[in-house]
């Protein structure tokens, strides 16, 4: 079992890269909801690059327990997006930290090799929001305790995967 998390901005190349990194029994856990009609689009595009290959879990709350339901040796599972997944549950006023840190005691455990996908928004802009200020600041919380517990974590910018660990 290995943990390889893939962090990028938007547009990247991360999603693309973190499929690649996937073979055998592979399953895609999905985290996006679609509000409005552009995100549907969105959502049904990734559906169709992907292919038939792949069997689609949609978590965008309960991505600890599904994990847990579809866990198993000999498997792949990518979560895209661990960024829509926050967003979620920040949205909703859940405990995001407590959330964070059960996701981070659960990876070790897993029988099945982990994908990660999840933005690096703490390059850009700061945001002119308080809400929109703390997303930023818990998503680099997050993505720093997730690289603690991987076993690989790779930057992609522009389509190009740089290792900055394992």
């Amino acid at each position: 079992m290995t943990v390889t998390l893939v962090l990028g901005g938007a547009r990247s190349g991360k999603s693309r890269h973190a499929e690649s990194l996937c073979a055998g029994d592979r399953h895609y856990v999905a985290t996006a909801q679609a509000f409005d009609d552009e995100m549907r689009a969105r959502i049904d595009k990734h559906r169709l690059d992907r292919g038939d290959q792949w069997v689609t879990h949609e978590a965008p709350h309960n991505l600890i327990d599904t994990l847990r339901a579809i866990d198993a040796p000999n498997r792949t599972i990518l979560v895209d997006c661990l960024t829509l997944w926050l967003s979620n549950i920040m949205l909703a006023d859940d405990d995001w930290r407590g959330l964070g840190e059960m996701l981070a005691a659960l990876l070790p455990a897993m029988q099945a090799d982990m994908v990660l996908v999840s933005n690096e928004v703490g390059m850009g802009i700061v945001p002119d929001t308080p809400l929109g200020r703390a997303f930023r600041d818990a998503q680099g919380v997050l993505n720093q305790r997730l690289a603690q517990v991987a076993d690989k974590v790779v930057f992609v910018a522009a389509g190009l995967p740089l290792v900055l660990k394992g």
